[in-house]
């Protein structure tokens, strides 16, 4: 007995210790939604594709938080997931798309009113061809950049786990000219499905926000953003781009972030444009001694979800000598994450307007 005692007390201490260092519990849902909608026509080129009403269906896998982890009670306890589009272009040349998201879903008016924003890759079945498929000009290659926003009216739980959902649903495909043609789709649709909240039976209580300030001072970032993309040209080639980013950062509070800083952009994709402006119209004013270097000041946001953020940001080509290419002011959105306390990645589109020049892969470090 004497040597049990030790040896059940050392067990004891294990359990003990594990019980305190367990994670929080994990609970899931799912839920699925029928959609029918139409093409808009944002772009007069792509009105030949626009011949009827285009229906799909999205599958989503979410996780839900409770507050038991701080971040999710600033946002209203948010849901996280992956979801599914299957959607039916309905056009013999637009063909069919298959779609896997990362999302967010916000809640409001007492978590009756939901948002949804996600970012993903899509397959489209029938994509540009030059000899079979001439006639889209909407997608110039197979794979595409894919985001999707949906507003619910959402009930869960009115039944053993079980809700309703009803709302619209917007979805857009591009290739950020990683290909060409690339004049893209946004489809405007109605949805109405169902949800299913797993052990529903044993979901905790929300986690009453705790409000506190907090700031840090001032800080310095260094950026590399990289990737490929065409001149917009049908036929271009894929080339490379480098932009250098540097930016001072000032957290306000949990969430936000002022950004402000300058970068200097290298794209071997305008140096084809140019040189394919001098050689095909010796009319014009191209020479094809430009300067293809651009140089760009920005303002900025990021909005922090733990170690996750949402990175928008505007700027001007304060340095743009060949002004025939794009407009002078960009924006750029997408995800930061944080890799260590110094260095972060990120993948963005950096657009004009609706004109999507590039997705950017960067890695960065903050001092």
């Amino acid at each position: 007995m004497k040597k049990i005692l030790p040896i059940l007390l050392l067990l004891l201490s294990i359990t003990a210790a594990a019980q305190e260092t367990e994670k929080p519990r994990k609970y899931y849902a799912f839920d699925a939604s029928y959609f029918y909608g139409t093409i808009l026509e944002h772009n007069p080129d792509i009105a030949h594709l626009i011949t009827d009403h285009p229906n799909g269906v999205l599958v989503s896998w979410n996780r839900k938080f409770f507050g038991i982890e701080e971040w999710s009670a600033r946002y209203n306890y948010p849901d996280f997931g992956y979801s599914f589009i299957y959607q039916d272009m309905k056009n013999p040349y637009l063909g069919e798309n298959y779609s896997v998201y990362g999302h967010a879903n916000f809640y409001f008016l007492k978590r009756l009113l939901s948002f949804r924003i996600g970012q993903g890759i899509a397959y489209a079945t029938d994509p540009y061809d030059p000899d079979k498929n001439y006639i889209n000009n909407a997608y110039g290659t197979r794979f595409l950049s894919s985001t999707y926003l949906m507003g619910n009216i959402r009930k869960e739980n009115i039944l053993e786990g079980l809700g309703v959902q009803a709302g619209i649903t917007i979805i857009h495909y591009s290739n950020a000219d990683t290909g060409s043609p690339n004049h893209s789709t946004n489809t405007f649709t109605f949805n109405v499905g169902m949800n299913y909240i797993l052990d529903h039976e044993n979901l905790p209580e929300y986690v009453p926000r705790v409000k506190e300030k907090y700031t840090e001072p001032i800080h310095y970032n260094f950026a590399l953003r990289g990737g490929f993309n065409t001149s917009g040209v049908v036929g271009s080639p894929k080339l490379p781009f480098l932009t250098i980013s540097t930016y001072a950062d000032k957290v306000l509070n949990h969430k936000s972030t002022l950004q402000a800083g300058a970068e200097l952009f290298f794209f071997r994709s305008l140096e084809e444009f140019i040189n394919y402006k001098a050689a095909a119209f010796p009319q014009l004013d191209t020479t094809g001694d430009e300067d293809a270097k651009r140089v760009g000041v920005f303002v900025g946001h990021k909005l922090a979800f733990n170690k996750t953020a949402l990175i928008t940001q505007l700027g001007y080509y304060v340095y743009y000598p060949y002004t025939e290419y794009v407009e002078q002011v960009y924006n750029r959105i997408g995800l930061q994450r944080e890799i260590t306390d110094n260095f972060f990645g990120s993948v963005t589109v950096r657009s004009h307007g609706a004109n999507a020049e590039a997705v950017e892969f960067s890695i960065g470090y903050r001092l």
